[in-house]
């Protein structure tokens, strides 16, 4: 039988896209639910992805690294390599190698791509032109925003990194965060940061993740200059759109 793999990364978009999943294929296919564990993200996010399971009515399989301990910060000490233009170290070794070790020939992904993330999709087909991948949240219109409100009205609170204002529910500190919501960081999550920070250095300026555009030289999480903390301060809302995406669910 084919397999439906929904994603679940703990954030409003995938789980929302997984009821979608669920409510379109969960009669006639094998809908599995899979999480990569990655260490560094809030501990709320495990309460989350429970609150979840009993949305779905479902078990989640949570996969983990064990070569690095499902560590970001034990892969950049490693590695001695945090990021480049063409992505980061954690994202490669604790989701993308993981999930594709897991998956098997046939499986249709589905992802949590939003309204917002059109080209996102297109361009992961131009490239993957042989996987099978379904977005149930373009299909339906459906933004972040949109997401966020869903699972309000569901019951269920959101993980407590959007709750403080934060984009995402990703790892503290995410190496593909600017600067700031570096300064955010450093103000909320002052351990986290200066672990990052000491580990940065420790590896040298080919691991600083910022450079001065006039001088092109790199400097270090400490020396970011000062500027405003960013965080998502957008409160949820939701669209018609998602109130027709509901009825899939709550018919």
């Amino acid at each position: 039988m084919i397999r439906i793999v929904c994603q679940f990364s703990c954030g409003a978009a995938s789980a929302v896209a997984t009821k979608l999943a669920l409510a379109q294929y969960g009669a006639t296919y094998d809908v599995q639910i899979i999480n990569a564990f990655v260490r560094e993200e809030h501990e709320d996010n495990r309460r989350f992805l429970s609150d979840c399971e009993r949305w779905f009515g479902r078990e989640i399989t949570v996969l983990s690294d064990e070569k690095y301990n499902a560590s970001t910060i034990e892969i950049f000490r490693r590695k001695q390599f945090i990021k480049s233009r063409y992505g980061a170290a954690c994202t490669t070794e604790l989701k993308r190698r993981l999930l594709d070790k897991w998956k098997q020939p046939g499986d249709v992904m589905v992802f949590g791509y939003t309204a917002e993330e059109v080209e996102r999709l297109d361009d992961f087909r131009e490239r993957n032109p042989d996987r099978r991948v379904v977005a149930p949240l373009i299909d339906a219109g459906l933004g972040k925003e949109d997401c966020k409100a869903m699972i309000q009205r569901a019951g269920i609170e959101l993980p407590l990194m959007y709750r403080m204002g934060y984009e995402n529910a990703n790892c503290i500190g995410c190496v593909k965060g600017g600067e700031g919501y570096f300064r955010a960081i450093q103000q909320d999550f002052p351990e986290q940061f200066n672990e990052l920070a000491d580990l940065q250095e420790a590896i040298g300026p080919n691991a600083y993740l910022f450079r001065n555009r006039e001088t092109g030289k790199r400097y270090s999480l400490r020396d970011i200059p000062p500027g405003p903390a960013r965080r998502n301060e957008k409160l949820p809302s939701c669209s018609f759109f998602c109130e027709l995406a509901e009825q899939e669910y709550t018919a």
